[in-house]
């Protein structure tokens, strides 16, 4: 299997071997920023359909974070008034 790069400049995505150098460097001269996945796939349409899932799977990953995030502020501050109910009572 050959080792894949990504490239991305907006929403254009270029795909390369990594053993492209000339290549890579023109794109980066071209403004395009190298992204952070490397992957091994049998070929450049492999490649772009595992980037892509990389790309969902940590679209979902931060998502999810942010809606399990939310609320703890709220649960913390509801837990807290409960205490203080409770300690108010035992007095």
């Amino acid at each position: 299997m050959t080792d894949y790069c990504f490239y991305q400049k907006g929403k254009q995505l270029v795909v390369l071997k990594s053993a492209e150098m000339d290549a890579a460097s023109q794109l980066v001269a071209q403004g395009f920023e190298k992204q952070f996945e490397e992957i091994s796939a049998t070929n450049e349409k492999n490649a772009l359909a595992r980037f892509a899932d990389i790309r969902r799977d940590n679209q979902i990953d931060r998502e999810n974070f942010l809606a399990g995030a939310g609320p703890m502020p709220l649960i913390g501050g509801l837990t807290a008034i409960v205490t203080s109910l409770v300690r108010k009572k035992e007095k």
